[in-house]
This record gives C-alpha cells, structure tokens and sequence, in this order.
C-alpha cells in the first residue's frame, strides 16, 4: 500500500472519530435541553397539581377538619372576631332559619351567618314525647361529646334533648340532632355544606377553649307581633317563658346563664346563698338577677306587652266589624269586609299561621307572665259586649217603623194622595180655630 493512500485512510480514520466524538457531544447537549426543558415543565406541572391538591384536600379530605367556608372566613376579620372565639346558634322554625353568633373581642356577640333549614320537623311547639317527630324547643348546650363526625347525615351534633327542663315534664326523645343531608325526622336537617361550616365553626370554637354552645330554638322570633299572632295557642305560656330567655341574649348580645327550677327556667340567676343549687322539680333558691340585666329586660317586656295589648284589640274591632256586617248583611259581605283593612293606623296580624299539634299545657309561668294575655281576653271580652250592644243598635236602626207624612203635596203626589188618615184630618176642620170674618 502506498504511502499516500496510507495517510488517506488515517485521515479519514481520525476525522471520523473526532466527527463521531463531536456528535455525541451535540446529541448530548440537545438530551441534556431536552431534559431541562422536560424538568421544567414537569416542575410547573408538580406546582399546578400541588396547589390542585390542597383545594382537593379541603374539599375530599377528612369531613369534620375541613376549612369553614372562604366568604365567612372573610367575614370574621371586620366583625372584629378570631376564628377560635366562642358561638351561639339561635334556631326559628317559623322563619327556617339557623343563625351563627360569634363572640367578638369587645365580649359581645355578634350575628356572623343566616343559614336557610332545609327541613324541620313537625308543627310549632315543643317535642313532647318519643315518636311525635316534632323538633324540640328550648335552650340547649352542646359539648364535644355531643359532636358526631362519623354521622350518616354527613356531620351532626346531638341537641341534649331531653334536658333538665324537658326531663322535669317527662317528656322524651333521643337523636335529635342539627345535621346535614336535607332529611328530617324530628330533627333540624341542614345542607352537606351549610352543616359542614357550622361544624367547623364549633371545632374552631373549641379549639379556643369554650368548652360547650348553646343552642336556643324558638318556634318564631319572639317579636310582639308575633306574640299577638300566636296568643290563642295552648303553648302560649311556654313561648312566653322562652321570650323571657330571648329578650335577655336581645339586651346583653351575651348567651344567658340557664337553670331550671320549679319546672321552668330561669336566666342570669344568681343564688343569694353560694352553694344552694337550683334543681329542676325543686323549689327555686332565692336569687337576684344583675340590676343592669333586670332593668333593660323589664323595659323591653313591658313595651313588648303593651304592643301585644294594642295588637289584639286592633283585631278585636275588626272581628267586631265583621260580626256586625255579618248580622246585617250575612256571611258573604262580611267575608267581602274582611278583604278590607282598617285604616284607624293599627297592625292587624296575618293570619293563616301554622297551628301547633293539639298537645296538652306543661308549663306553670309566673302570675307576671300572663298579663298581656289576660289583659288581651279583656280586651276581647269588651269588644264582644260592645259588639252586641252595637248590632242591636244597628238591628233597631234599621227596623221598619211606622210611616209618617207631612200631608203635603209632594207626599200626597208621591204616595198617591197620601194615607186616609192625612186625608181625614185635612177634611175636618178644628171646631176651636177661629172663624174668619165675613167679606164685605
């Protein structure tokens, strides 16, 4: 082999290997970007998903340590409270409405959230026994224990019903719950989500070291219209004893101290004797309600009554309006007038409010309680003396009388030459008038 072919052959040896070994170092840089490019992406994938996750984690993870709700959580802030700050929830059947009170940092407090119920059961009035599936009424604490986060209704907490004022009138029940899945059999039934936020506002609240909630559950806001609206219900007397623990949270936005004694209770009673407890069948300690407290509850109980009072007169008249139109036109004219309202300024209730289940009266209130009630009958007895005394009036009024006539011409050409006795009288001349004098 010649020389020249020989230095051919290694020139195309080396320059092979060295443009072999430079395409690898090129394929090596475009794997080496590739990987980089792939590591990036991949990187920002594993973020997105990370942050997918955490919603993920909030909404699928464990039911009773999920996040309450952003939009109340966002609320909190500029109502002045902590996540972990004490609540209270107040229930009214009639309205179907659950409310979250939340302490804020001045001690008072302050209304965070309306839920809507999605179902209660039964009618207006308090649980009585085992399988009436009514929904209690009451005032009620909530504990941790009461707290159920394995519940078939998504999440729950127990009531406490029976309570201490419940078990002094032998009423019964168990499982009355607030829970979720929109299904109700003598309990308060929520939404998933709507029970999932109260339940995270509880735990949070415990959390903070309140060691139980209270829970008032009312057949209605305990307005005076209200009142006035349901007075003739056999309830009456135990709605009136929970207006008294109702219009105490009103004046101090602060939850009541609850006893129970002489089977009724009784709010921000403090014992004379320390020591002597209150005991639900038992005779009432002597004891003194903070002045501040007494006087603001005073005042708003007797405006209320004097509104009760005013209310049901109002309605008395109209009944009174009723009767008689009903005496002197019959049922249907009267129906008609019903249609129209007074216009003398006074509240007349609506009527076509849900009436209670027929369930015998357990509660004994205080002589005090039942003023405006008595004080309504009154009122209703007065109207009902008054309204015969007027339709009897009326009745004469309209009775027919004996016809009178002037004998002048416009009776006599009305009535066709006026009655026989007109005519006699003017037929007859007066043997005393005096005889005219003669013409000349």
């Amino acid at each position: 082999m010649s020389p020249g072919r020989d230095f051919e052959r290694s020139f195309e040896y080396g320059f092979g290997q060295n443009f072999g070994q430079t395409g690898m170092m090129v394929q090596g840089i475009a794997r080496l970007r590739t990987n980089t490019r792939r590591t990036l992406v991949a990187l920002a994938l594993a973020g997105a998903l990370a942050g997918c996750q955490a919603d993920e984690m909030i909404t699928t993870g464990p039911k009773h340590l999920r996040e309450i709700s952003a939009s109340i959580r966002q609320k909190m802030p500029g109502l002045d409270m902590s996540t972990t700050s004490p609540i209270m929830l107040r229930i009214f059947k009639e309205e179907s409405t659950l409310e979250v009170w939340k302490q804020t940092r001045s001690g008072r407090y302050a209304l965070l959230e309306t839920f809507e119920i999605c179902k209660w059961s039964g009618e207006l009035g308090p649980k009585i026994k085992e399988g009436d599936r009514q929904a209690p009424e009451g005032f009620y604490e909530i504990t941790p224990a009461l707290m159920n986060p394995n519940s078939s209704y998504h999440l729950a907490f127990n009531l406490g019903y029976p309570n201490q004022f419940d078990r002094s009138h032998n009423r019964t029940g168990t499982h009355l719950m607030v829970h979720g899945a929109c299904s109700s059999r003598g309990c308060y039934a929520m939404t998933d989500q709507q029970v999932q936020d109260i339940y995270g506002l509880a735990r949070e609240s415990f959390k903070g070291g309140q060691r139980s909630f209270q829970v008032q559950a009312f057949p209605f806001r305990m307005t005076a219209e209200n009142m006035a609206k349901h007075r003739k219900s056999e309830h009456y007397e135990f709605w009136r004893m929970l207006k008294s623990g109702y219009d105490h949270f009103e004046v101090t936005k602060q939850p009541p101290k609850i006893d129970v004694c002489e089977k009724r209770y009784v709010f921000d009673a403090v014992p004379l004797v320390e020591g002597v407890p209150f005991r639900a069948t038992a005779k009432c300690p002597e004891y003194d309600i903070p002045d501040a407290i007494e006087v603001a509850v005073a005042q708003k109980q007797r405006k209320d009554d004097q509104k009760i009072i005013e209310i049901a007169a109002a309605e008395e008249r109209a009944e009174r309006r009723r009767a008689q139109i009903a005496a002197l036109f019959g049922n249907s004219d009267a129906d008609k007038a019903d249609e129209t309202p007074e216009t003398s300024g006074e509240t007349t209730p609506a009527a076509g409010a849900s009436q209670p289940v027929a369930v015998a009266a357990t509660t004994a209130a205080p002589a005090a309680a039942t003023a405006p009630a008595a004080a309504a009958t009154a009122a209703a007895d007065t109207a009902t003396t008054e309204a015969a005394t007027e339709a009897a009036t009326q009745q004469t009024a309209f009775a027919a009388t004996e016809k009178k006539t002037s004998g002048g011409f416009f009776s006599r050409l009305f009535s066709g030459g006026g009655s026989q006795e007109a005519d006699a009288a003017e037929g007859t001349p007066d043997p005393d008038a005096p005889v005219p004098p003669a013409k000349p």
